[in-house]
């Protein structure tokens, strides 16, 4: 991993996965100029999914949720270099990917000072030929064993100490080889203790409850009895 410093910002990224300006690859004109942008997806800003020389990744920008993200847009109140959100996020899914759970890879993250505040972008791999959780579930229903696939990969998360503050239906993806995926991990944290990891559970089986009347997925109690198998098969093994 290398660190580099310009005029009050900091990235930090991936010369194996990265093999383009660390310092232009942040910003979404510079990969239109290339011809190399793939698609966008909108949430609470834009990411623009690009093509790089060695890996294709999606790329965010860090925007502020909720009735104060309408006052301050992308700006974040500095503490430490690592404590900002990009640069957080990178070292979580740095840890998860080394011990085996499947989350993107982290490709580079950006810091950009200004005066007590901040703002942050990250860049991560691509989840090739993936479809998140409620789309897939609006094709057709999942068979136990990929329920039980679902519960193994989030226990594995949570036996790395990392809770996931926002693990819904959107936050897990299948991609072509039907393999569970986990994404998201802005916010998140190595927690100790226990009870988070309930919460946690609680919060998918929420989402799923939610998304059958929303999104009309297949979905139905008892496939969320086969992810809780899963999930405790795998702290068995």
């Amino acid at each position: 991993m290398e660190i580099r410093e310009q005029d009050n910002c900091r990235i930090m990224f991936d010369p194996a996965l990265l093999a383009e300006d660390p310092w232009r690859c942040f910003e979404p004109d510079f990969w239109q100029h290339q011809q190399a942008v793939l698609g966008s997806a909108k949430g609470r800003g834009t990411t623009w999914f690009v093509r790089g020389e060695r890996v294709d990744m999606a790329l965010r920008h860090y925007f502020r949720g909720g009735l104060f993200g309408k006052l301050v847009k992308d700006q974040y109140w500095f503490k430490t270099w690592s404590a900002c959100r990009s640069m957080a996020e990178f070292s979580l899914l740095q840890h998860l990917v080394e011990r085996g759970v499947r989350v993107p890879r982290p490709v580079a993250a950006r810091v950009c000072k200004s005066g007590p505040y901040y703002r942050a972008d990250l860049l991560t791999e691509k989840v090739p030929d993936a479809t998140d959780l409620v789309a897939r579930l609006q094709q057709g229903a999942l068979s136990s064993e990929q329920w039980q696939l679902v519960g193994e990969m989030v226990r594995r998360m949570h036996d790395c100490r990392v809770n996931h503050t926002d693990l819904n239906a959107h936050n897990i993806l299948l991609d072509s080889q039907e393999q569970i995926w986990l994404i998201d991990f802005d916010k998140c944290s190595i927690q100790r203790g226990d009870g988070w990891q309930e919460d946690n559970l609680s919060r998918l089986h929420r989402s799923l409850v939610k998304e059958v009347d929303k999104a009309g997925i297949h979905w139905q109690e008892s496939d969320w009895q086969q992810l809780l198998s899963g999930y405790r098969r795998s702290s068995s093994d």
